[in-house]
């Protein structure tokens, strides 16, 4: 019993490392300045989800650690953007509703990149859709990074990952 206990806070605390990773290299200004992300609440939450998204495919399938991890991840980041929610102004009867909204949208984001990574196209086409809501973008180099960050999170050893860290590649131009 205590061992599960232990486990799951070391879980808590190594998803609290990731997600904080997570928020770092969204808030990354070059997707902004650079790449035209949308300095905005939809295009944050869009950049925030495709990282969580590229975390939660590196962990998938890999063991029983690695899923707690991705579990922990996914409720540190569900819990942050209720919390958001709820500081933006959105009245309590309604952030459950929005929260069932906001998960089914990663949850199918997360499907859709699954999906497209293997296809440039597609992928393009997806980050126009979501990142760029519709309008043009430079949806060829958001695609070059996002193939660049699974290719960077497929070869960093899972201990580490494990550990919180995470080494996200440069956003470039």
């Amino acid at each position: 019993m205590l061992k599960s206990l232990f486990r799951q806070r070391r879980s808590k605390a190594v998803a609290q490392r990731l997600y904080a990773a997570v928020v770092e290299q969204a808030r990354t200004p070059a997707f902004y300045l650079t790449l035209g992300a949308p300095d905005t609440m939809e295009g944050r939450f869009e950049l925030y989800s495709l990282h969580v998204i590229l975390l939660l495919r590196r962990l998938n399938g890999q063991g029983p650690e690695a899923a707690e991890a991705a579990q922990a991840l996914l409720d540190a980041y569900t819990s942050a953007l209720d919390h958001g929610l709820r500081e933006s102004g959105v009245g309590d009867l309604s952030v459950p509703r929005r929260m069932r909204r906001l998960a089914e949208a990663v949850l199918g984001r997360a499907a859709s990149y699954d999906a497209s990574l293997a296809d440039d196209a597609a992928l393009q086409a997806l980050i126009g859709r979501t990142v760029f809501a519709g309008s043009a973008g430079p949806t060829a180099a958001m695609a070059a990074y996002v193939k660049c960050a699974s290719e960077a999170l497929s070869a960093q050893p899972l201990e580490t990952l494990l550990e919180g860290a995470v080494a996200w590649p440069e956003v470039a131009a």
